[in-house]
């Protein structure tokens, strides 16, 4: 009897490619698909205004029938802080560890949803059957606790997705990476490896999570005098463990101040995921119980984020934290690609105000949560796909890690670097980019979720730069007459007081332009009207001040 021809899996990325964050990669097979991650990205410098930005989620909302499940790798934003936004469309059945879904009840808990999430809590080495797909978590080290691998058996062969990794042979948690096991799944015949590329082009190991403890031990050692206030990623429970039992050694209360620090402390400690020496944690309304040099502070804020606590307290706005001479803050982080000027603004004005600032520049007190390229080879070593889809990272990255691959001699038609909505299908012929689905960027503003498109953004940007001049006009339409000279209101153009009478120009201009189009029109248009003032103001601003303002034209038929 001839065997049943198999059909085709499909590989779509819907973020996480060409970019830093956003990570969402479908898998679909017939009648089934599987959702890896669903993350959010932070607004790039020209998306004024904009709050998040999250995938487009349009081709699961079309396929909704077809979804069989959520498979999360870990806890951070990038990788699950679009799952309240997804929820709203779609409601598949949600799987992940058990303090990746601690913080994502804590997120859910700040919207409305239309239906009930279903969470699914699994632990690392069970196995998920979801449709077509056969899921099995792997326990790997990250800057996160509960972090995963993912080994999905497909009717055409297995796809490992590595999420976010690093080999750490001295983790906080007491747990390596487990490599045994990502072995034994090589050995067996993988068909495509989804590999992780943040770090691709640095070459190395990534040190251990244990070295940043050793550098903590001798900054409070080095400044006993002082109260520390520390600020790292609230998801990095292993740092606020180190930086809580260092404390603790040295005799020192910790407070913690900063929503998102507070929500995953308190869900990690919860979980069982941190332990709390007694009478050591204490409420930052506490603090003035103590003098300066008993009290450790751990604040949200690395990233030199405007609504931070540590930015807050930096500009003297915190309502209970003033700092001064007599601190010390220890930047805990590195900057992410984009956050340098506002980490460095901190760093400014904290030294301004006579406070001591230690960073990554200055002391070994951060590690990367990603994988350099040895472990990268190692990995692709282990696993031995058949093909190779480097993800998780700018192009740059990705071409890095195809580098890396090459090193290790694998082909280069088997390597395939693809972008958001670019669709890989594989077969047992092989293995071939076919077509595309819609895919791109959601704009979250404030509570408007997509209503922020590139036109309002294009005109955020016109704003900016050249300011608005508004011409307010009272016409009476059956007489073609103007009723009274053009009100103009200027904003972020010039300074009205300063320049009255290029205003007066603008206003006479205004005047002559909409009683000319009165008399010309046989039919009072007013889109037309507004068009001829828009015109005609913007030729003669531009030849006066070599600016464009937006001319936005008010007409009322009185």
């Amino acid at each position: 009897m001839p065997k049943k021809e198999l059909g085709k899996l499909r590989v779509i990325p819907l973020g996480g490619l060409n970019e830093i964050g956003k990570n969402l990669t479908v898998l679909e097979y017939g009648d089934d698909i599987l959702m890896i991650d669903c993350g959010l990205g932070f607004p790039d410098e020209d998306m004024l205004g904009i709050d998040l930005v999250i995938p487009d989620l349009s081709y699961l909302e079309a396929n909704a029938h077809k979804i069989r499940g959520i498979v999360l790798t870990h806890g951070h934003e990038d990788h699950i802080g679009a799952i309240p936004y997804c929820l709203r469309q779609i409601n598949p059945p949600i799987f992940g560890t058990n303090l990746t879904l601690g913080i994502i009840k804590n997120k859910l808990s700040e919207h409305i949803l239309p239906h009930e999430p279903s969470l699914h809590c699994v632990h690392a080495g069970e196995t998920v059957r979801l449709g077509a797909f056969s899921v099995e978590f792997i326990h790997v080290n990250h800057s996160i606790a509960d972090a995963c691998a993912l080994s999905i058996t497909t009717p055409v062969g297995v796809v490992v997705h590595s999420g976010d990794f690093k080999l750490d042979v001295t983790p906080i948690d007491g747990e390596m990476m487990n490599l045994t096991r990502l072995g034994e799944i090589g050995k067996k015949g993988v068909l495509l490896l989804m590999c992780e590329s943040t770090n691709a082009e640095r070459p190395g190991h990534t040190p251990s999570e244990k070295k940043v403890g050793k550098s903590l031990e001798y900054i409070f050692t080095a400044n006993p005098e002082k109260r520390i206030v520390i600020a790292t990623f609230s998801s990095n429970v292993h740092r606020v463990q180190q930086i809580i039992n260092v404390s603790a050694r040295h005799g020192r209360k910790v407070a913690i101040t900063g929503r998102s620090m507070l929500n995953i402390v308190g869900a990690a400690v919860e979980l069982g995921y941190m332990t709390v020496p007694e009478g050591v944690l204490i409420d930052v309304s506490e603090i003035k119980r103590y003098k300066s040099e008993q009290i450790t502070l751990i604040t949200t804020g690395s990233q030199g984020e405007p609504m931070s606590a540590l930015y807050r307290m930096a500009f003297g706005d915190h309502a209970q934290i003033t700092l001064g001479s007599q601190d010390l803050v220890v930047l805990s982080s590195s900057a992410i690609p984009g956050n340098e000027k506002l980490v460095g603004k901190i760093i400014n004005e904290l030294s301004k105000n006579g406070v001591s600032v230690l960073h990554d520049a200055v002391v070994e007190v951060h590690v990367s949560g990603h994988a350099c390229q040895e472990e990268l080879k190692l990995l692709q070593a282990l696993i031995k796909p058949k093909y190779l889809m480097p993800v998780h990272g700018e192009y740059r990255h990705l071409a890095a890690n195809r580098e890396l691959a090459l090193d290790l001699g694998m082909d280069d038609r088997d390597i395939f670097i693809s972008d958001i909505g670019k669709v890989l299908e594989i077969d047992r012929k092989g293995a071939k980019f076919a077509g595309t689905v819609p895919a791109g960027n959601v704009l979250v503003d404030g509570l408007g979720v997509g209503d922020v498109g590139n036109i309002v953004l294009r005109d955020r940007r016109h704003l900016a730069q050249d300011g608005l001049i508004v011409v307010v006009a009272s016409i009476d339409a059956d007489a073609r007459l103007l009723l009274s000279a053009p009100d103009i209101v200027s904003r972020g153009f010039v300074y009205v007081r300063e320049a009255e009478e290029l205003m007066e120009e603008i206003r006479t201009l205004a005047e002559q332009t909409i009683i000319d189009c009165l008399e010309r029109q046989k039919t009072i248009d007013r889109m037309a009207l507004k068009t001829c003032i828009k015109d005609t103001l913007s030729k003669y601003l531009y030849a006066k001040t070599k600016r464009k303002p937006m001319v936005l034209p008010v007409i009322m038929n009185l």
